[in-house]
């Protein structure tokens, strides 16, 4: 299929889903309208760990098979991925000050995503740190696999260990989902249309940085 057409198709998705959010979404009870911005938030945080485990695999891939390509793939995603999770960052000190009082709390989920942060950001740095093309791309492979092994603890363990301001996530400690049908429905949508436009704008960074290819993604 055209990139054209898939792009549009991704783009009347999410603006389906922005309808959804304000036109369908009803209050939630503690937090009311405020909860629209977990439908922004949830899914550029979950692409964001999405990004940094494609980053992994690629470079894992680039180690076993020393190919540039897979090296490219890596890099782009791992940068998408900061991007990413800095907007979940952004939409979650947003949050903070509506419903908190103040942007930044240091709450365990605020500190481990800017631990993380910190963590990709020295990755970005490494590379441009490292001339040698081989040799950069192999020291940014190893990084990339030592860093993804992080993420699950960052994002997912070590928040759940100490008590946080931060709502209950939407699969709760009993395994149960916490959220209406249609709340859940708009969501995975979101998520969806989140995802799309990650491996889209994927695509395109990888097919720039290989034109010889014409292909895109070289898996």
């Amino acid at each position: 299929m055209d990139s054209k057409i898939i792009a549009a198709v991704i783009a009347v998705w999410v603006v389906g889903v922005v309808f959804a959010v304000f036109y369908l979404v009803l209050p939630a009870e503690g937090l009311g309208y405020l909860v629209r911005i977990a439908f922004f938030h949830i899914p550029v945080a979950w692409v964001s760990v999405l990004a940094f485990l494609v980053s992994a695999a690629a470079a894992g891939q680039y180690l076993r098979t020393r190919k540039r390509k897979y090296d490219c793939l890596s890099a782009c995603s791992a940068q998408l991925g900061l991007v990413f999770c800095l907007l979940a960052t952004v939409s979650g000190a947003l949050f903070a000050k509506l419903t908190w009082g103040a942007y930044w709390n240091w709450d365990p989920r605020q500190t481990t995503v800017f631990v993380l942060l910190l963590i990709y950001g020295a990755y970005l740095a490494l590379r441009t740190a490292i001339e040698e093309e081989e040799r950069r791309a192999a020291v940014a492979a190893v990084y990339a696999l030592l860093a993804c092994l992080t993420v699950p603890f960052l994002v997912f363990i070590i928040p759940r260990m100490y008590f946080s301001l931060h709502p209950e996530p939407v699969f709760n400690s009993a395994g149960k989902v916490a959220m209406e049908p249609v709340m859940l429905y708009v969501l995975l949508a979101a998520v969806g249309a989140c995802t799309a436009l990650y491996w889209l704008l994927l695509t395109r960074s990888v097919a720039r940085k290989t034109p010889q290819s014409g292909k895109g993604l070289p898996i």
